[in-house]
């Protein structure tokens, strides 16, 4: 078992499979990835029950992957001290730049750092867990350099 671990929210089911992409990334650098759907709005006491329980349940970073409204994300970093991911996805009236807005324009004081609409965000959430897991261990920065010098792409993915 990896001694790190990213819970990763999903609002609906129709979110796996692009939130999935990100998980050959999560193997590679050594990291669990536990998937879980927990809807903002259809949801609101679950997620804010997995967010608040995340540091104690062992995680050390939340990632949230929701399109359309996409408050998935900011209702993590309101109930959470971890640090928080958002990934706003496609759907809806803009193809995602709704998500997009929804996940970046956050308060002051309650951060959640945004990524790509879709497939790339998915990714880039996973390889900015491990560059943040790097900080304090120094097998995480081998392979983020190995990572690095192979363009960074995953052979298998």
């Amino acid at each position: 078992m990896s001694e790190y671990k990213t819970l990763i929210l999903i609002g609906s089911e129709s979110d796996r499979k692009v939130m999935e992409t990100a998980l050959p990334y999560f193997d590679y650098f050594g990291i669990q990835a536990d998937v879980k759907v927990s809807s903002a709005h259809r949801n609101p006491d679950k997620t804010a029950k997995l967010a608040s329980n995340a540091r104690k349940d062992g995680y050390q970073a939340i990632i949230c992957g929701a399109g359309m409204a996409a408050h998935l994300a900011g209702v993590c970093a309101a109930h959470s001290d971890l640090p928080v991911i958002g990934v706003p996805l496609s759907g809806g009236a803009v193809d995602g730049l709704d998500a997009l807005l929804s996940t970046v324009q956050m308060p002051s004081g309650i951060p959640v750092a945004t990524f790509a609409i879709g497939k790339a965000g998915a990714i880039n959430s996973a390889v900015f867990c491990a560059r943040l897991f790097s900080l304090s261990d120094t097998e995480m920065q081998g392979k983020i350099a190995e990572f690095q010098a192979a363009g960074s792409k995953l052979r298998h993915a």
